[in-house]
């Protein structure tokens, strides 16, 4: 088994080879992706060492030291986070060494081709079809909420393959290149002035049958896998102490005590209690993924992340006073990534409307949570057994 001297062995010996100061970006992530050291737990010639997952930290923190480059999780988190463990269980040899490298050092990014307009919280009712011809899939239909998919090459998709069964066994995975004819991508002003979001429309697109993940009809059990990660992803990203939304408006409580009265303290106390105990939760959580694959507490760490952010930007606002009512910049642009800390308040109050919504809407969240964690009982779903050809739209 890989230990930590043996990593920072081969962490020291890939500096070495590839001094930062004098190696290209590129270059480097390449070299450290190859030497087993990008995700330390993937599996030998795929980025990893089939090292516990553990021991990433120790040759991050060698990196650091040595001011290496990093890959930039927050512009590429969709491929990092959602796609990369999908391929990984799913995939091909083939597919896996195709993909997971550029994924990696960012050389491609990816989107998320699932909700629709019609098929948001319901996300099995999705209609987006996918109709065999010969050895290629031919897609048509429309998703919406995509994030990157302005920047994305490759795509993760779900589309409906069988329209006779009931609405979760007729859905198959795949993997969409954007680049393809009939992809269009049209950009969704947000609330923000921003349009980080888009709607993709599918048209006649042709997907070879070998861009497949899974089974065809299995894409359901596919897209849980993506969709456990997501949630983990979002809201179970490690920060430090007093890190995130909450250090910011503790800097500005300290800094301005102009601005503090009796209420606001008392909010931020128990505000800042609950964003420490979110964090340490989300510490149990990572060990927890060190064992094996994330399971449905990520949809608890995904709920607390939206309710906290939504509820901390408003303190910030409400604490700024006629100074939290401003705003930076209302031109329509088209960023590669979300920056909460740092733009201003006004930001982080409009953006973090969101988090509720992104990732699984807080209702869906809390159904799960109470399933599949509490172990009550379930909602009735009437059309579980309905073919979706017949269900009301």
């Amino acid at each position: 088994m890989t230990t930590a001297a043996e990593l920072r062995r081969l962490t020291r010996e890939l500096l070495a080879a590839h001094p930062p100061a004098d190696t290209d970006r590129l270059d480097f992530l390449r070299a450290r992706f190859d030497a087993g050291l990008a995700w330390v737990h993937y599996p030998e010639g795929l980025g990893g060492l089939a090292a516990p997952r553990a021991l990433q930290a120790v040759v991050d923190a060698e990196l650091e030291t040595a001011g290496a480059p990093g890959n930039d999780p927050r512009r590429i988190g969709i491929g990092l986070g959602m796609a990369a463990p999908t391929v990984l269980q799913y995939g091909t040899e083939e597919q896996k060494r195709r993909l997971l490298r550029p994924l990696w050092t960012g050389e491609e990014v990816w989107c998320q081709l699932f909700s629709e307009p019609g098929a948001g919280s319901d996300l099995a009712a999705l209609g987006t079809r996918a109709v065999r011809d010969g050895d290629d899939w031919v897609v048509n239909g429309q998703k919406v909420w995509t994030s990157s998919a302005h920047l994305a090459r490759w795509a993760i998709l779900i589309a409906r393959t069988d329209p006779d069964v009931p609405k979760h066994r007729g859905i198959t995975y795949f993997v969409c290149d954007m680049s393809d004819p009939g992809v269009e991508v049209r950009p969704l002003r947000q609330i923000t002035g921003e349009a980080e979001f888009n709607e993709v429309f599918l048209t006649d697109v042709r997907i070879p049958d070998s861009r497949r993940l899974g089974e065809v009809g299995d894409g359901w059990r596919v897209a849980q896998t993506t969709l456990n990660n997501e949630r983990v992803a979002i809201g179970g990203t490690p920060v430090p102490r007093e890190g995130g939304m909450i250090g910011k408006v503790a800097a500005t409580w300290r800094e301005r005590p102009g601005l503090r009265t009796h209420d606001t303290h008392q909010r931020l106390l128990g505000l800042w209690v609950e964003a420490e105990v979110a964090r340490l939760t989300g510490v149990r959580l990572r060990q927890q993924l060190e064992a094996g694959q994330p399971g449905p507490e990520g949809a608890g760490m995904k709920l607390t992340f939206a309710r906290l952010n939504q509820e901390i930007s408003g303190l910030e606002v409400e604490l700024l006073g006629e100074e939290g009512l401003l705003y930076d910049d209302w031109t329509m642009r088209r960023p590669e990534l979300v920056d909460f800390t740092g733009r201003d308040a006004g930001y982080r109050y409009l953006r973090s409307k969101g988090n509720s919504i992104e990732g699984g809407t807080s209702e869906v969240l809390l159904n799960i949570v109470a399933e599949r964690v509490l172990g009550l009982p379930a909602e009735p779903r009437t059309d579980k057994d309905v073919a979706w050809k017949d269900l009301a739209r």
